[in-house]
């Protein structure tokens, strides 16, 4: 029996599991698990939200997987021995695999800065966001900082903003918001804090206290609750089990996303640096699904016999919500630079949530789905970030 371990349950561990059983439906020469330390789905395009307040669709793994033959193993992995082929579970159990699909995202990098693990919040997981929720329903009047002007940073300071109006919200980053795109799409944008209350202050953030943020300039920020959005880190799992790994802890892969030092693993989503013809691709769900069923096409092409072939990926949008009831979406080339089109208020607020809506209706069909199918993901698909 050849045992396929999927570790990471998030948009590209998901998109990976479901693909693979889907395509290896019928065959009972191989068995799929899946370890992850929830048995729910979180979407953490959504977690902005959690934030402010609102409560998001629950999405249970095992009702996704059930009659699907893959196994849900629900702990933490703790360690990875690529010798031997087998990961460690926070329980003390170690599971072997023949082949790996490491899955396991990346965090918030609260190390980037002194302060920030210690004073700041993050938007990691549906209990860091439930605590921010708490916190700011606590303030009243209180002054919020997001630290952070990527995109993360701006739904998040626009959806507190629009749902806590007493509170003072600034957004925080060394950039101004919406930089990287196209004038129409950044004077909307810039339009749109302003309209909300959001003050906009860019800067080097070099320390985060207790109650303020220290920027370059010199001027402390007050702020009785800090966001930290600014960057991400991947754990060192990888490097420490002696995988190639780029400087952020990335593992290096090949053209079909095999691990270039271990080819028995194969990495994906914000853990993987996946190079294309533009550079290294950036982690959001809209190239981390992909690069899920990428990956499941690659194994199951070897499994039988096959040749996989290349991954090849070009970015389509980049949809940005400015709370509940507007939003931006800048059209852009395969290489993520803006193209001219762009749409704004309520028809970019349709397409955000009906083109980039939940994913969980993807990993149904992808279940489903003949083993030869697409499904349109190579290029960005439908449900991404």
């Amino acid at each position: 029996m050849i045992t396929i371990m999927v570790v990471g349950a998030g948009y590209a561990g998901l998109a990976a599991v479901t693909s693979l059983a889907g395509r290896l439906r019928g065959r009972d020469d191989v068995h799929v698990a899946l370890v992850d330390a929830s048995d729910r789905f979180t979407e953490r395009l959504r977690l902005h939200q959690v934030a402010s307040g609102q409560h998001p669709a629950e999405f249970r793994i095992p009702e996704l997987l059930a009659g699907t033959g893959v196994e849900f193993v629900r702990a933490r992995v703790t360690g990875l021995d690529a010798a031997a082929r087998t990961v460690r579970l926070d329980d003390e159990r170690e599971l072997r695999y023949d082949t790996l699909v490491y899955a396991l995202g990346a965090v918030a990098d609260t190390d980037a800065v002194p302060g920030a693990a210690d004073h700041a919040e993050t938007l990691d997981t549906l209990d860091s966001a439930t605590r921010v929720a708490t916190r700011l329903a606590a303030l009243g009047t209180g002054r919020v900082v997001v630290c952070g002007s990527g995109l993360t940073g701006v739904e998040a300071a626009a959806e507190i903003a629009e749902s806590h109006p007493a509170l003072r919200v600034t957004l925080l980053g060394r950039d101004a918001p919406g930089s990287t795109l196209g004038p129409k799409a950044r004077a909307h944008l810039t339009a749109a804090l302003a309209r909300l209350g959001v003050r906009v202050r860019t800067g080097v953030i070099r320390a985060v206290h207790p109650h303020a943020v220290q920027l370059d300039d010199g001027e402390p920020e007050p702020a009785d609750l800090v966001l930290w959005t600014s960057g991400v880190r991947v754990a060192p799992l990888a490097a420490k089990a002696g995988l190639d790994v780029d400087e952020r802890n990335r593992i290096v892969t090949d053209a079909t996303l095999r691990s270039v030092s271990h080819p028995e693993i194969y990495a994906v989503g914000d853990a993987a640096a996946v190079r294309q013809t533009f550079g290294t691709l950036h982690g959001t769900c809209q190239s981390g699904m992909p690069t899920g069923v990428g990956a499941a096409v690659a194994i199951v092409r070897a499994l039988d016999g096959r040749t996989p072939k290349p991954f090849r990926f070009g970015y389509l949008h980049v949809p940005i919500s400015l709370g509940r009831h507007d939003a931006v979406v800048q059209f852009t080339r395969p290489d993520d630079s803006p193209k001219r089109a762009a749409l704004t208020g309520r028809s970019a607020r349709w397409y955000k949530e009906t083109v980039s809506a939940a994913p969980w209706p993807a990993f149904g069909r992808t279940l489903k789905a003949p083993r030869t199918a697409v499904l349109g993901w190579r290029r960005g698909g439908r449900h991404t970030r």
